[in-house]
């Protein structure tokens, strides 16, 4: 999952890509509130954090402008006001959850896992395609009761196939949902990390193609009949 944080701390900021990347999230950062809509512009998120005091455009005025675009990513705003009003102003422009600083790094992680399975429906708590579990609260990935150690990237390729589990990905489509902006790799790097995953899920039992090529078009899980 790809997450766009616009924090103009550069100490918070890099406090939460830390926490945040252990968790198997792509962070983008933006420190205002210009860049970040150009951002926004540009890439599609899963979620967005975002500061309230932000240079340039600040986080209300953000939000709402997002709104108005008919942006429905779920924002979840991060701010030291604590002021009823303030929250409501917040809610008010769009958000979806309303944090106060200091904050709890597993509150913040389990209100972004509750905005994120919001934002896509009615999302299962554990993702299953037949023998295959993956735990988004864990980031625990079995294959018929056998735990698998998958790298971050790994993790992350198999959960965006599991969440989209009837949709093909280009490479290029991979790149931008599951690397930042700031570490812009090739179409070899996928496939070395396809390659990777594939060879871990047949080590586990897993069919060779559990993953499958759709030539020409890019990779997708093989349908279950």
């Amino acid at each position: 999952m790809k997450l766009l944080l616009v924090e103009d701390d550069e100490r918070i900021a890099d406090a939460l890509v830390e926490d945040l990347t252990d968790q198997n999230y792509t962070i983008d950062v933006a420190h205002n509130g210009r860049s970040a809509w150009e951002m926004l512009d540009a890439f599609a998120y899963d979620l967005i954090l975002l500061d309230v005091m932000l240079p340039e455009i600040d986080g209300i005025t953000l939000c709402r402008e997002l709104r108005s675009q008919r942006c429905d990513t779920p924002i979840l705003m991060l701010t030291a006001r604590d002021t009823i009003s303030d929250k409501v102003m917040g809610l008010d422009a769009g958000a979806d959850d309303y944090m106060v600083k200091p904050f709890d790094l597993e509150e913040l992680s389990a209100r972004i896992r509750s905005l994120l399975r919001r934002g896509g429906g009615s999302l299962p708590p554990i993702f299953e395609w037949g023998s295959l579990h993956l735990d988004p609260s864990s980031c625990e990935v079995s294959y018929d009761g056998q735990m698998l150690s998958l790298t971050p990237k790994e993790y992350s390729l198999l959960e965006l196939f599991l969440r989209n589990n009837r949709r093909v990905f280009s490479s290029g489509q991979i790149l931008e949902r599951l690397w930042s902006y700031e570490e812009p790799p090739t179409e070899e790097t996928v496939r070395s990390h396809i390659k990777g995953l594939r060879q871990k899920l047949k080590l586990a039992g897993a069919p060779t193609d559990l993953i499958e090529t759709v030539h020409g078009l890019g990779y997708r899980l093989k349908q279950l009949y």
